[in-house]
């Protein structure tokens, strides 16, 4: 018997292993001649077939069919090319691997499924250049690739290779061992092959099966032996570790089974135990009978909680289930349904109590007292859903608090900055491991009322992804018309939010989703001018530091000219949080000095800032210093308050061209295009002839080129600094403008006006040029903000040519 008939009835007798060796003799090669430009391709699905070995397949696809059946009557070679995408049912090129193996199919059976087993003998590597057709099955243009040998007339190279060979029949054996997939007959086969090296590393190349397939695809794609030898070498090892791995798993989790079995025997034991001993686990259920008598809860409520109930006594205390139903009826319990806190009808007190936590902000504070007023009369009503917008450090969030004591309520807050996941407010399902409820109902739960003001604080951040969309959940708690029948998922019953007064804090519109933003009850809680910042920081923020550090009134004063001097030289702000950082570090600087017993002056004059608080910051904003041919003052809405925003013009001798810089936005670049094309359309304006312009080039630049500008309200401001330039002729001093200019000169409105005005008050501006249409929004603004300021309305572009340079 041949070498070859011994391997074949080792491997014959294993049904397991599905691997008839062909040894690679001369006899086995086919002649170039032979070799057909064009082959059949049969998709291969988890197998690669290696020169030298057979290998049975199924084919159940109708294209294979026909190719298994048509290459078996011509006796014609095939392509056998590993299939990519193993999903797909109808392989096109790019879910088939460029690599394959000529083959010659030996026999083939037909099964009692329909299907078609064929035993495929492969010979030698192939690469596809094309397919050319689809039907009646896959063919494709091809061209031989040569495999390279080792060279193993080197002693050095023949004992890499016996190693190298040893490793890889020893790493086969453990994998068919380990994975329970061959008999002893298929292990003493590959331990018993003594061939040559190549033939060994295809062979068992074809013969192991590796979780990581893409791993077999490398492995036909390499041309070279020893790099092929290498490659598989570190497969084998890695799916040793990967079974090793599984087993360790499974021996885990038959110990955790045994662990279970225990565990009930245990608790069975035990329950025996508390019965003789008088222990009843009932009692539970008797306390939690007593609370639903008492509870003031909804009729259709009570039943539910009562059935529920009853499902928990026939439940094992031992079982996952008890635990998660005994906490859903545990929240239940402790949700308020009908019980609410009394409200505090006093007018007057609640007045009082706004007025003394903040000063200004008379918009909230009147819609909460006529909220109250009307409470007062009807004695019951929806509550608002307020949102409070501007920008920050204005006292949004604190305003909620204050309302809350005012009416007597309990007060929760709910920051939303950041969330993205809509179970956060809706909650998760029960029957999940860990579930909770949502966030506003975990605040009613925490209450104790079923009427408290709820802040739901920084609603303009909230996130969102392609799996959840929290501020979708919102519309229906924040919709009046809705929300008594508001819907959490772990309750998984409805819940009226109507009573709940809810409080949105935001620092701008522009990222609510409109739908939502429908819903709110929108205030603009603007900045505060210098005069109330003064009065803020002497009523509100200097007793709260003083108390913070432990000061009394006499141990720390702070003058007038000083606290005027923090507003305008240490912050840069529309609120007061910057205010109170520095005041606050003034008390620690204070408490220090006291602590350590030095000298302190115990009012803080202006001269001493610089001690306690280092030098001034920067002011950017200033206009003194920021005027001059070309250069124009204007004003911006950003979502922390007003600035102002110069603008830079130069000339130059040129083609006519504009540059623009500054990092500005795509609308703002806009802007100064139609600003420069109104001056070329009208050259006068700039007191030059057509001929003349066209000879000069104009650069803008607006400074702080690190901070992005967009926005269309800088189109007047743009086109004064161009015709300046132009003209060679500064601007009237101390004006600053705002407004969108079109193609045809018109001066449209724009928004931000209150914030404008304090930006424009900070930098020393006396003067405002606006559109004839923001007439209507000064108008609504406090004359404590218009002190000090003229307003010029204007309609066009030449009234602001005029204007600027009378």
């Amino acid at each position: 018997m041949s070498d070859f008939d011994k391997k074949t009835n080792y491997l014959s007798a294993s049904a397991e292993v599905s691997i008839i060796p062909i040894t690679p003799t001369d006899g086995d090669k086919i002649p170039e001649e032979q070799l057909p430009d064009s082959l059949p391709v049969l998709a291969l699905r988890n197998a690669v077939i290696f020169p030298g070995t057979a290998f049975p397949v199924i084919v159940g696809r109708k294209k294979s069919k026909r190719l298994i059946e048509y290459a078996s009557q011509h006796n014609s070679l095939i392509a056998a090319v590993p299939q990519q995408n193993l999903l797909e049912e109808d392989p096109k090129a790019e879910d088939l691997c460029k690599f394959g193996i000529t083959a010659r199919i030996l026999k083939t059976f037909e099964l009692p499924d329909g299907t078609i087993s064929a035993i495929i003998q492969g010979f030698k590597r192939i690469e596809i250049d094309s397919i050319v057709a689809y039907d009646p099955f896959i063919s494709a243009r091809v061209h031989y690739a040569d495999e390279t040998r080792p060279d193993a007339e080197s002693l050095e190279m023949r004992t890499q290779l016996e190693i190298l060979k040893k490793e890889l029949k020893e790493s086969a054996i453990n994998i068919l061992k380990a994975s329970g997939t061959a008999n002893k007959e298929s292990i003493t086969a590959i331990r018993h092959f003594d061939d040559n090296f190549s033939f060994v590393v295809n062979f068992i190349a074809t013969t192991i099966q590796i979780e990581d397939f893409q791993s077999k695809v490398k492995l036909i794609e390499t041309s070279d032996i020893l790099e092929r030898a290498i490659k598989l070498l570190s497969a084998l090892k890695k799916e040793e570790e990967f079974i090793k791995l599984k087993q360790e798993i499974n021996s885990k989790v038959r110990s955790d089974m045994d662990q279970q079995q225990r565990e009930y025997f245990l608790n069975n034991q035990l329950r025996t135990i508390q019965e003789e001993l008088g222990i009843d686990e009932s009692q539970d259920i008797e306390n939690f009978k007593r609370e639903a008598e008492k509870k003031k809860w909804p009729k259709e409520i009570k039943e539910y909680f009562l059935k529920e109930l009853t499902k928990l006594e026939r439940y094992n205390p031992s079982s996952p289930d008890y635990s998660i139903l005994y906490n859903y009826l545990q929240f239940m319990i402790e949700l308020p349904w009908d019980h609410t806190s009394k409200d505090n009808l006093d007018l007057k007190h609640a007045q009082k109590v706004l007025d003394s936590d903040h000063f200004g902000l008379d918009k909230v504070k009147d819609r909460i007292i006529e909220y109250l007023a009307v409470l007062k009369l009807k004695g019951n009503m929806k509550s608002p859903i307020l949102c409070l917008y501007g920008p920050p450090g204005v006292g949004k969030t604190s305003l909620g608090k204050s309302i809350a004591k005012a009416l007597g309520r309990e007060y929760i807050r709910i920051a939303l900055g950041g969330m993205h996941d809509e179970a956060e407010i809706r909650g998760h399902r029960k029957t999940y491991i860990g579930a909770m409820p949502g966030r506003i109902l975990a605040g009613i739960q925490k209450a104790g009322t079923s009427n408290p003001v709820i802040v739901l604080d920084e609603i303009d951040k909230l996130n969102s992804d392609f799996k959840s969309d929290p501020s979708s959940a919102l519309l229906e708690a924040l919709d009046p018309e809705q929300n008594t029948s508001f819907h959490d998922n772990y309750l998984d019953k409805d819940y009226d939010l109507s009573k709940v007064l809810f409080i949105t804090t935001a620092n701008t519109l522009s990222t609510i989703q409109a739908p939502l933003l429908d819903r709110l009850e929108l205030i603009n809680v603007s900045g505060y001018i210098a005069e109330e910042k003064a009065e803020i920081a002497k009523k509100f923020l200097l007793p709260k530091q003083l108390e913070e550090h432990g000061l009394d009134k006499k141990a720390l004063k702070i003058d007038n000219t000083a606290i005027n001097k923090i507003i305008e030289d240490y912050t840069r702000e529309s609120g007061v949080r910057g205010l109170d950082k520095n005041i606050a570090k003034i008390a620690r600087l204070t408490a220090k000095k006291i602590a350590m017993e030095e000298k302190y002056p115990k009012t803080i004059k202006q001269e001493h800032l610089k001690e306690y608080l280092g030098l001034p910051i920067a002011q950017h904003d200033k206009q003194e210093g920021n005027e001059g041919v070309g250069i124009v003052t204007g004003l911006a809405w950003t979502s922390v308050g007003g600035e102002v925003l110069f603008v830079e013009s130069s000339v130059s001798k040129g083609k006519g061209l504009l540059s623009i810089t500054g990092n500005l936005g795509d609308v703002m670049k806009e802007s100064a295009t139609i600003a420069y094309k109104y001056i070329k359309a009208q050259p006068e304006i700039a007191k030059l002839s057509p001929e003349e312009f066209a000879e000069k080039d104009i650069h803008i630049h607006v400074p702080e080129g690190a901070v992005p500008k967009d926005g269309p309200s800088a189109g007047i401001t743009l086109l004064s600094s161009m015709v300046s330039a132009l003209r060679n002729q500064e601007i009237k001093s101390h004006i600053a403008m705002t407004g969108e200019i079109t193609l045809r000169g018109k001066v449209l409105p724009v928004g931000g006006i209150k914030e404008k005005i304090l930006a424009a008050k900070r930098a020393g501006v006396k003067t405002i040029l606006l559109s004839e249409d923001n007439r209507k929004d000064i108008e609504d603004v406090k004359e404590i903000y218009l002190e000090g300021l003229d307003f010029h309305y204007v309609k066009n572009a030449n009234d602001v040519i005029n204007f600027i340079f009378e």
